[in-house]
C-alpha cells in the first residue's frame, strides 16, 4: 500500500503547480481522499477533499485558488494550484480514509510522504 505525491517545487508568488498523488495497493475509488499541508513549525491543516463519489471540500483559506480532482481508473488524485501565495509554502501530503468526514476529524487510512512547496522570490 503506497500513496506517492509529487509535483512540488519552487514557484514565485502568483504562479501555479499541480500536485499528483498515486495510489497504489489498494481499492482508491472506494476511498474519500484529500490533500493536507504542513508549514515549518504549524500545525498540520486539511487543504481540499474528494469523496470517493467525486464530491468536493476546500478550506476557506484557499479562497478559489486550489482544485482537487482524482481520476479513479488510473489511481490519482491531483491538487491544481493557483495564485499561490508565500504562505502557501509547506509540505503537502495526500491521504485517504472512509469518507469526507474521516478526513475532517484526521482519521486516515494511508498517508503519503510529502512534497514540499515552496512560494518565493
Amino acid at each position: 500500500v503506497q500513496l506517492a505525491e509529487s509535483g512540488g517545487g519552487l514557484v514565485q508568488p502568483g504562479g501555479s503547480l499541480r500536485l499528483s498523488c498515486a495510489a497504489s495497493g489498494f481499492s482508491f475509488s472506494g476511498y474519500a481522499a484529500g490533500w493536507y499541508r504542513q508549514a515549518f513549525g504549524k500545525e498540520r491543516e486539511l487543504v481540499a477533499a474528494s469523496s470517493s463519489n467525486g464530491n468536493s471540500f476546500y478550506a476557506n483559506f484557499i479562497k478559489g485558488r486550489f482544485t482537487i480532482s482524482r481520476d479513479n481508473a488510473k489511481n490519482l488524485l491531483y491538487l491544481a494550484m493557483y495564485s499561490l501565495k508565500p504562505e502557501d509554502t509547506a509540505v503537502y501530503y495526500c491521504a485517504t480514509g472512509r469518507s469526507m468526514t474521516h478526513l475532517f476529524t484526521s482519521e486516515y487510512d494511508y498517508w503519503g510522504q510529502g512534497t514540499q512547496v515552496t512560494v518565493s522570490s
